[in-house]
């Protein structure tokens, strides 16, 4: 009889919660079916009590290769605007809701980011908090859509809530001791995407987000 397929990358996670561990078991996660075309599990990367968690989509096509999150064109404009914002990379943890790159190929070749589905979001989720229940982050960021929604539910807006320090609903299920904060904004990529006069602009709204995600970690440290 043929073993159906797992459906959550529940039944993956090990007994050990330590991010050494959780790296190693998500490298042979087979939750959804993303696994088959990806080179490779992209896990979470940087000080395993960082005071500051950044959540992204998905890994893109260089960070499939190179198995680092942020490391492609979006990571560089990311590393940019952090340096800006005041925040130092050493003190962040950067992950992603999603930890297969999900992609189309055009011509055959060259391999294009397709969003991630909400199954497949759901179906990864237990990943990302095992993340944040090994880090314990003072403030979580989220980048985009995707990792917004993941933590704060699908009704969640940015572009109502942008910049917004909030708290985890109780419904995220997140056992976290002081509870983080959170914060979400756009994508890096969504800047890089802006080819209108106004990108200037954009970027600079995407730096005071994390300027405030930074005053946020600040509040916490005096508390």
């Amino acid at each position: 009889m043929a073993t159906a397929q797992k459906t959550s990358a529940a039944s993956y996670l090990p007994e050990d919660r330590d991010l050494e561990s959780l790296e190693a078991a998500a490298g042979v996660c087979r939750g959804c079916s993303l696994y088959e075309n990806a080179s490779q599990t992209v896990f979470g990367h940087g000080d395993s009590r960082a005071p500051i968690m950044l959540v992204g989509e998905q890994p893109g096509d260089r960070e499939d290769i190179e198995g680092l999150p942020f490391v492609g064109p979006a990571g560089r404009l990311l590393a940019r605007a952090l340096d800006q914002a005041g925040i130092d990379p050493e003190l962040t943890y950067q992950t992603n809701a999603v930890k297969h790159f999900k992609f189309t190929r055009k011509n055959g070749k060259r391999r294009i980011h397709q969003k991630p589905s909400r199954t497949e979001v759901v179906a990864c989720r237990p990943w990302l908090i095992a993340e944040i229940e090994a880090v314990r982050p003072q403030v979580l960021v989220c980048l985009g859509a995707t990792a917004a929604q993941s933590l704060l539910g699908t009704a969640f807006r940015i572009s109502a809530h942008r910049g917004e320090v909030m708290h985890l609903p109780a419904e995220a299920d997140i056992h976290v001791t002081p509870e983080p904060q959170v914060l979400a904004t756009v994508h890096p990529s969504a800047v890089l995407r802006d080819r209108s006069e106004r990108r200037d602009e954009a970027y600079g709204l995407f730096v005071d987000d994390l300027r405030s995600a930074r005053s946020a970690m600040a509040k916490r440290k005096r508390a």
